[in-house]
């Protein structure tokens, strides 16, 4: 998990530094920078989501995992620890959990947490999640800069998130097929574009109560290579 800790110890560095500059930054600053971090996002979902080979199966994971996360008021449940968290240390911060959850998603529903995580949970190399790292600590300062200390505890979300995935394919992921990969890809590129109409404020979408998506797909994709279905 070295990849991992060092993309943690990344984050919590760049968010550190982004505080310290979030009094001096102006408005408008702010704003245009939501707006091109907004537009990029779109656009490496996009870019995410043209590899789809099983559209029906994205689909119907989508729909599932949205009415489970529904059912489990997964958004809910991470407003309420953001504003835990935002209690117990005592912050003022309007946008703490904006910055919390806005965070975790950009952090962690690229690709290259996908992939890098599983590489190194397959023991193969770090280098993917080290390359992210670097990318990862210069996104911190600018979010911590605009959304505040929330950006500083999406760390921990990562920590578990991308070292859990680490850690599950290392004990019972040796032969993951390249179909489930790729698919997961597909569904984390679709929710970045929902979440960059978010950053855009183009409409309001509940995106973590569509994270359950994400297991749903490798799971339906799993079953469509062992039953022989084309």
């Amino acid at each position: 998990m070295v990849g991992t800790l060092v993309n943690t110890a990344a984050i919590v560095a760049g968010s550190s530094i982004g505080l310290l500059f979030k009094k001096s930054l102006p408005e408008k600053y702010e704003t245009i920078y939501f707006q091109a971090v907004g537009l990029f996002t779109l656009l490496l979902g996009m870019k995410m989501s043209l590899g789809i080979a099983s559209p029906l199966l994205v689909i119907l994971s989508l729909v599932l995992g949205g009415f489970a996360g529904m059912k489990m008021k997964l958004d809910e449940r991470t407003d309420q620890l953001g504003e835990i968290i935002k209690a117990k240390t005592h912050s003022k911060n309007d946008r703490f959990t904006e910055g919390l959850t806005t965070a975790f998603l950009l952090f962690c529903m690229g690709s290259m947490t996908i992939v890098g995580a599983i590489e190194e949970g397959f023991g193969k190399t770090s280098d993917l999640l080290l390359t992210k790292s670097i990318l990862d600590f210069f996104s911190a300062i600018m979010l911590a800069a605009g959304l505040g200390i929330g950006v500083l505890f999406s760390s921990v979300l990562l920590l578990l998130f991308q070292g859990g995935i680490t850690l599950l394919v290392s004990i019972v992921g040796k032969d993951i097929p390249a179909e489930i990969i790729s698919e997961i890809t597909v569904v984390g590129g679709i929710i970045l574009m929902g979440l960059s109409f978010n950053l855009l404020k183009i409409k309001k979408i509940e995106i973590i109560n569509l994270l359950p998506a994400l297991v749903l797909i490798g799971l339906f994709v799993w079953i469509k290579l062992h039953s022989g279905w084309n």
